[in-house]
Order: C-alpha cells, then sequence, then structure tokens
C-alpha cells in the first residue's frame, strides 16, 4: 500500500509517516494541496490520509478536487473537526473513511487495511439489477430506464450496499458499519440524511419506488412494498 499524508502540521505528519513504516506500509507527506496533487500527478498512490485544516485550500475542497481526477484512490480524513455535519461534509467530497484527532494508532491501521480489502475486492457481476434501474460496479455509473443517474461516492456505496442486499430488512447499524466502516456516534442521522439523498435521486421522479423504511428497523429496497 502507497499511502500520502496530506498533513501541514510537520511534527503530526512525521509522526504518522513512522507509524506507518512501522507497520510496513510506504509513506510519503505533502505540507498542503498544491504539494499533494504534485505527488499525485507523479506516484500511483492507492490511499491518501487527508487533514482538513490546510492552508489555501481545506481538506474538502481538495477531497473533491481528488475524487474527480482519481478515482480508485481511497481517501481517510484524518481532522479533530468531529461533528456529523463534518463528517457529512467529508463522506460529500468523495471521503471513504473519517477518523478524527486524537486517534488511537491501531484504529488508523485497521481502518486503512480495511480500505485496502474493500478496494481489492473483485465483482462477480459487474451488473447490479432492480426494476429498471441498474449499477455498473466496474464503470460506477448508474442508470434508471434510459436515464443516467449521478452520484456521489457515499450515495454510489450506500446504492451498492443496497442493490446487494435487495428484499432484505437492513439496520441503520448495519448500513453505518458496511457503507462508512466507521461507528457513528448512536445519536446521529446520517444513515437517514443519506438515504434520504439517494431516494431523491433513485426514486423521486419514478412511479415506482425501490427504497422503503421499515418503522423501528431501518430500510429495505424491494420492487414493492406489499
Amino acid at each position: 500500500m502507497q499511502i500520502l499524508i496530506v498533513e501541514d502540521e510537520q511534527e503530526v505528519a512525521a509522526f504518522i509517516k513512522s507509524g506507518l513504516e512501522d507497520y510496513g506500509f510506504n509513506a510519503d507527506i505533502a505540507n498542503d494541496a498544491l504539494q499533494a496533487q504534485m505527488k499525485l500527478a507523479n506516484t500511483d498512490y492507492t490511499t491518501i490520509i487527508l487533514d482538513v485544516n490546510l492552508p489555501v485550500i481545506n481538506g474538502f475542497e481538495l477531497c473533491k478536487i481528488i475524487r474527480s481526477r482519481y478515482e480508485d484512490v481511497s481517501i481517510l480524513m484524518l481532522t479533530a473537526l468531529s461533528n456529523t455535519d463534518n463528517k457529512l461534509s467529508g463522506f460529500d467530497a468523495g471521503a471513504d473513511d473519517y477518523l478524527v484527532k486524537p486517534f488511537e494508532f491501531r484504529e488508523l491501521i485497521a481502518r486503512l487495511r480495511a480500505l485496502n480489502r474493500r478496494r481489492a475486492l473483485p465483482t462477480s457481476d459487474a451488473i447490479l439489477k432492480i426494476a429498471d434501474l441498474e449499477f455498473n460496479q466496474e464503470s460506477k455509473t448508474v442508470k434508471r430506464g434510459n436515464q443516467k443517474i449521478l452520484l456521489t461516492a457515499r450515495e454510489l456505496a450506500l446504492l451498492e450496499f443496497f442493490m446487494k442486499n435487495q428484499n432484505k430488512a437492513l439496520t441503520r447499524n448495519e448500513i453505518t458499519e458496511k457503507v462508512w466502516d466507521v461507528n457513528f456516534d448512536t445519536g446521529t442521522n446520517v444513515v437517514d440524511v443519506y438515504v434520504n439523498y439517494l431516494r431523491k435521486k433513485i426514486d423521486k421522479d419514478f412511479p415506482k419506488k425501490l427504497i422503503h423504511t421499515i418503522s423501528g428497523i431501518g430500510y429495505i429496497m424491494q420492487e414493492s412494498d406489499d
């Protein structure tokens, strides 16, 4: 795993780099968005550890830039910003995971390994289908009928999980663990927020609804709610 650490505090960056190398990872450091983009243009990184409070271009904006140019790279945001709105901003920007400072180094390693496993998973059937909705797992494109639907990285991950678990009742905890790889505070509504985002894009303008709420449990994807 080749990792790029984007962190403007040099002591923190050096600490993370040293710790990663102790676990056998290769790691480089960029102290701002410009350095990060230069390194990304010259090295094939598998994973980026990205701080939010960066000079000139903050981590959220940089995350959007990276995601638009490098679809396959895994992005883990590592920041002191801990509230749900910050986390949603990170995932909206295209992050795959979000870890709050201060952190346990073992947890960082576990999350990096989980991201690497997910990145390496082979796709058995490239096209997932339900009704007239299609998800291409290789190209990460979605269409319903003849209409192409544009989704963020987090919405894509959520839709993929729903489509792989059609006709199965899914709790909010299951969705959080499988789609986000993190356990949010029990009071957060991050799952409901993202399900609402997804519904607006894949259900709102179509007569047949596919995502249904199960009171007291969570959600289910199926062709009807009978």
